[in-house]
Order: structure tokens, then sequence, then C-alpha cells
């Protein structure tokens, strides 16, 4: 029996989307086809349109998926032990990491960025808040710990959030990194710089 007769939807939907983003970034967003995608996987385009109705639809998953990868970790760092401070800045770079690995300076995967940005608006909206939230959570500790003041913490992680935006958007990492910027260097002395403006002295 063929293998791929037996395989789940769920194995099917993951492999179409691990195959389609190895192709965006091999020969880019714009010049690959479903076609290709499913010459790839050794299936008919037919069967890739059964689980994705569009190749932008693809990318929408694709960048979930991304997504998705991304709160785990900032949930991981909100959960751990320790200072505040610390976190927060473990948090930035740890989010700084991730984008620097999987968006890095290549134009054929700065457009398939860009296409998952425009497309998935609504989820990265969402995603913002999760991110938010975490900083939140983080500050929160660092308020009850003594070691922050007493400042509005929703309010307060807005702020820190879209401070450190040079170090957490993929679109900017990719420019900062085709400058030859030090991102862990500057997102170290960013983080430090804003804390202090919360920290009692």
């Amino acid at each position: 029996m063929n293998p791929q007769v037996r395989a789940k939807p769920d194995d099917t939907r993951a492999r179409i989307i691990t195959t389609a983003e190895t192709l965006f970034r091999r020969i880019g967003f714009a010049k690959t086809a479903v076609a290709d995608i499913a010459s790839e996987l050794g299936m008919s385009p037919a069967n890739v349109y059964r689980f994705f109705p569009s190749k932008n639809a693809i990318v929408e998953a694709i960048c979930q998926r991304c997504l998705v990868e991304v709160e785990d970790q900032a949930w991981a760092v909100a959960r751990a032990r320790g200072p505040a401070g610390p976190r927060i800045e473990r948090l930035i770079l740890e989010i700084l990491a991730y984008h620097k690995e999987n968006v890095l300076t290549d134009q054929r995967v700065n457009d398939m960025v860009l296409a998952a940005i425009e497309l998935s608006w609504d989820a990265i909206r969402a995603h913002k808040d999760v991110m938010r939230t975490v900083v939140e959570v983080i500050l929160r500790d660092g308020i009850e710990a003594g070691e922050f003041e007493p400042v509005e913490p929703h309010e307060t992680a807005d702020l820190i959030f879209r401070s450190l935006i040079a170090f957490t958007h993929p679109m900017v990492i990719g420019q900062c990194l085709e400058e030859g910027q030090d991102l862990e260097a500057e997102a170290r002395a960013s983080v430090r710089f804003i804390l202090r403006a919360i920290t009692p002295r």
C-alpha cells in the first residue's frame, strides 16, 4: 500500500507546509507554484489543493507555525524562575535569535515574510497581544518582588514591547543585519536602558 494513502491529514498538511517553506527559501516565494510543491512531494496539485485552497493559504500556515514557535519560547521565559529584568532581556534575545535564524538577509526569505505579514494580519495582531501579555506577566512578577516601581503593568508592557521593535520584527531585523549591526549587544543595552526607567533608585 502506498504510504501516502495511509498518511493522516495533519501529517500531509505538515509535509506540504515544510516542503513549501523549503522551496520558498530555495527558489523564492514568487517563483514557486503549487505544482512545484506537489511535484516535490510526489503528489498531484489537486491533492495539495485538498488541504490548502491557494499558495497564499500555505504561506499563512507557515506564518502561523512560526508565531506559535515564538510564543512557546516566550511563555517558557515568562514561567522561568529568577529576577524579572534578566527574563525580559532573555525574552527579547530569544525572539531576536529565532528571527535571525529564520529570516537572515536572504531576499527570497524576505519576500515570503512580507507575503506572510500581509496575508496574516489578524494572526500577527493576535501574536502581538500574546507577546505583550508575556511581557506584562514578567513585569507583574518584578513589581511584586519590588524589583520594579508599581507601574501600570498593561500599559508599561505595551510601551516596552513597542520600544524594542527593532529586535522583535523580522523585517526590521533583516534590515539591521544587512547593515552589519551587532543586534544582540544593542538589544541588551536597549532593554537595560528601558528598565532603568522603572527600577527603584
